[in-house]
């Protein structure tokens, strides 16, 4: 998979997966990664589906309507994948905390609902439920922050609430943090990341 690695100063934080939303790149949201943890290590990877042109995790057959199949199948790849780079670039393969957005953030959620210990922990900017009638492996070892816009017109907000819950109860420690806006992420948002990321690993 396309990516950027980069080894941060703090060898003491966890490595983290930068994933993008529907037609972004691996450089899209390194400007997050240096506001949230800028001496952490980057793991930056490109989504191998293409929507009409646009770089994306999975394939989806309508808004809002994933491709279940390829969604397990490209949920699958990029496990592997960070398991590949982890002995590559020689990280701790266990300390790996996910920071997704849109349908970046429905692939991280995917990896926790589908593959034991895929994450340590997970920022999920603006995510919906990835799969419904899951057995989620226990994530009692998992911190989870859900970024959520409170008008969001492609995310109902009893989605996100859906996604909380089926997180807390396979034991993640989920926080959320509503703004009033849609589905663009701001500001606000990526501060009080920062905020939960500084609480849960730097402390």
């Amino acid at each position: 998979m396309k990516h950027i690695y980069t080894n941060g100063t703090n060898q003491e934080l966890p490595t983290l997966l930068l994933l993008h939303g529907t037609g972004g790149n691996e450089q899209d949201l390194l400007p997050l990664a240096n506001m949230i943890a800028p001496d952490a290590n980057i793991l930056s990877v490109r989504g191998n589906v293409l929507e009409n042109g646009m770089p994306r995790f999975f394939r989806r057959l309508a808004e809002g309507v994933f491709d279940e199949e390829d969604l397990l199948f490209r949920t699958k790849e990029l496990t592997e994948f960070v398991n590949e780079s982890a002995k590559t670039y020689e990280f701790d393969r266990n300390y790996v905390v996910a920071i997704g957005y849109s349908n970046g953030a429905n692939i991280a959620a995917s990896m926790m609902y589908h593959h034991e210990q895929a994450l340590h922990g997970a920022i999920l900017f603006h995510a919906m439920v990835p799969r419904r009638g899951v057995d989620i492996p226990n994530l009692s070892e998992t911190a989870v922050f859900i970024g959520a816009g409170k008008r969001d017109p492609l995310i109902p907000l009893e989605e996100t609430k859906e996604l909380a819950r089926d997180l807390e109860k396979a034991d993640a420690k989920v926080t959320e943090y509503w703004v009033d806006g849609g589905h663009q992420l701001v500001r606000e948002e990526v501060e009080k990341a920062k905020e939960w990321f500084d609480l849960n690993y730097r402390t």
